[in-house]
């Protein structure tokens, strides 16, 4: 089958999040056809480059989120002529009321917390703008208590595709006077949040500006018959802005949609926004509006795969049907720590004394409250050490932290400070890894018995994987899917608790039988759960469960145009390849007849469906 696989700031860019993610799942089905579908963060991502691209994939095709330049993909161009100002205005209108109505949810529940269901004015013309748009994106009554807004804010939100794709784009027009004069009247209206009706004119022209960004994918030229109109699939990426282009195409041609979230990003929003300076009507708006656009988008997925139990229970709560959930974990390659892993018994060259932390130095790892564990576990056991792997967050701050991190650590142990930060002349080393001379990532692990992890924010836990895999107790703190992960393999302990922390790393210090039978079971839970293959196993999996359930949207024809009723062979509907090469050939032709610009690969299983 044909997938369109759609990223946002990631594969195939060399610096794209989800980047091996991505390349795994593409690579482990060759079986099948990927465009991709990218978004750009910025001009320095797209300056580096693409990662080496498999022979699957067929296409790249990519367009910024960075700029509202006219790259040939973002068309900036105005919106021209009355009817078409009114209808903008119609639209917009109904989605900045959708985003500012005021709460109706109890604690955030729902669309995330800042919408709700409101029954204030405009409702009623919601029908009206419904009935014009041809009832797109209408979900009827979902029983939900904000079914009636989210319904409102589909209905604009279809309207104003329809609209960029008559007009040739709306880049211009969502960051237009009158997209600001829109969100001013929302804020005003009665019923309107609490906090929007604060709103200033320089917090609507951030709002505006932030939501014409979100939202550019409206104005791209993605949706036609020989762009993702041609595939069988789209899979997102992630939600939010990655996932607008499925929604698109599922309006638009009736392809079906799966949404794979290894970190929500509405959770993503809410903690970038905690730390920034903005006011708190430009924090609610935003909110309102990522947690409106998160809950169509898990209303419209065929299939939702959150990569964990933590990023499930904040779908659910963004109102994702549990019908609809899969939990697929991250696929990880295990070979590259068979080594360490399989030699655990035999300690190997680990120091029995000593503790590894590994990861991105940054203040939601919270080496802070590491350092003042260490110093405790050093009073109950002097010999300890503990080895730091890992760079700085791009970025100053993530230099600054990693330096207010080593002037702790030399306060704490300041009668053996003296010297570079070394093994050896410091308890406490700070280390990079990968460099000319220092380890490699599974030496880092295998340097010391136990793995600790001290964050205090945490989606899918990474190092805690890897550390399973060679074979290592861990104690950890209990965040994000840290338990989930563990499943009983490790010590887990309260962040931000430093005493408690200390507690579970004397003893399993202590305990060197019972560190070889918690990291032998971790690796063995790590081995069923999270490998590659188990990920493109699932997925494969569920490719063909979605499309299976889907319609047939193209008719096979001949060379002359006549339709051919038996065009795919009965044995593509069958998992492998039991087609012939000169009947794989013929079917070839037959099918690139059918799809004008479809790149021309052999009917494997699934195609048919």
């Amino acid at each position: 089958m044909r997938i369109g696989l759609l990223t946002e700031g990631g594969y195939p860019y060399v610096s794209g999040d989800a980047k091996l993610w991505c390349d795994r799942l593409v690579r482990g089905l060759g079986q099948h056809e990927f465009d991709i579908y990218a978004l750009s963060r910025s001009r320095r991502q797209e300056d580096e480059g693409w990662v080496q691209l498999p022979p699957q994939v067929s296409r790249v095709r990519t367009a910024p989120l960075w700029t509202a330049e006219d790259d040939g993909a973002v068309h900036g161009r105005r919106v021209h002529g009355r009817r078409a100002r009114r209808r903008y205005a119609e639209y917009f209108g109904e989605l900045a009321a959708a985003v500012c109505a005021g709460p109706g949810s109890v604690d955030g529940a729902g669309a995330g917390g800042a919408g709700g269901a409101a029954h204030g004015a405009g409702v009623s013309r919601a029908a009206g703008v419904s009935r014009a748009v041809g009832g797109a994106g209408v979900a009827g009554g979902s029983g939900d208590s904000f079914g009636l807004e989210a319904d409102r804010f589909a209905t604009a939100l279809y309207g104003l595709a329809e609209l960029a794709r008559d007009e040739g784009g709306l880049a211009g027009a969502l960051r237009s006077e009158a997209a600001v004069r829109a969100w001013e009247r929302a804020c005003r209206a009665p019923g309107a949040l609490r906090a929007a009706r604060t709103a200033r004119v320089p917090d609507l022209l951030t709002v505006a500006a932030h939501v014409e960004r979100s939202l550019r994918p409206l104005s791209l030229d993605w949706y036609a018959d020989d762009g993702l109109g041609a595939v069988d699939l789209c899979h997102a990426a992630a939600g939010g802005s990655a996932a607008l282009p499925g929604l698109l195409a599922r309006h638009f041609a009736s392809v079906p949609l799966l949404v794979t979230e290894y970190g929500v990003p509405l959770r993503a929003h809410y903690l970038a926004s905690a730390a920034t300076e903005e006011a708190p009507a430009v924090r609610a708006l935003l909110a309102a509006f990522h947690g409106r656009l998160a809950t169509e988008v898990y209303r419209r997925a065929a299939l939702i795969t959150p990569g964990n139990i933590h990023a499930r229970r904040w779908q659910e709560r963004c109102g994702a049907d549990r019908a609809k959930l899969r939990t697929v974990y991250p696929g990880m390659e295990a070979s590259r720590f068979a080594e360490v892993g399989e030699s655990a018994e035999s300690t190997g060259c680990a120091d029995p004394d000593t503790l590894v932390w590994v990861g991105r130095v940054e203040p939601s790892k919270d080496l802070v409250s590491l350092l003042h564990s260490f110093a405790e576990i050093r009073k109950e056991e002097p010999k300890t050490r503990l080895r730091i792997f890992g760079a700085p967050a791009e970025g100053p701050d993530g230099a600054l932290y990693l330096a207010h991190c080593k002037a702790l650590a030399a306060h704490l142990f300041p009668d053996e400070a003296e010297g570079a930060h070394a093994v050896g002349d410091n308890p406490v080393s700070f280390e990079e890894i990968g460099g000319p001379e220092a380890p490699g990532l599974a030496e880092a692990y295998a340097s010391g018995a136990l793995v600790v992890l001290s964050s205090v924010v945490e989606g899918f836990p990474i190092s805690l994987v890897e550390a399973m895999f060679c074979g290592r107790a861990t104690v950890s703190t209990d965040v994000g899917a840290v338990v989930e992960v563990i499943g009983g393999t490790g010590l887990v302990v309260p962040p931000r608790n430093p005493r408690a922390l200390a507690e579970a790393c004397v003893a399993l210090l202590r305990d060197p039988r019972r560190r070889a039978r918690l990291g032998a079971a971790a690796r063995a839970r790590a081995l069923e759960l999270f490998t590659v293959e188990q990920n493109v196993e699932a997925f494969h999996g569920i490719y063909l469960e979605i499309v299976s359930h889907s319609p047939i949207l193209r008719v096979l024809v001949d060379a002359t145009g006549e339709p051919l009723p038996f065009g795919v062979p009965a044995e593509a509907h069958v998992p492998g390849r039991w087609t012939e090469a000169g009947l794989v050939a013929a079917g070839r032709s037959r099918w690139a007849a059918g799809v004008p610009g479809r790149a021309t690969l052999p009917l494997t299983a699934g195609e048919g469906a």
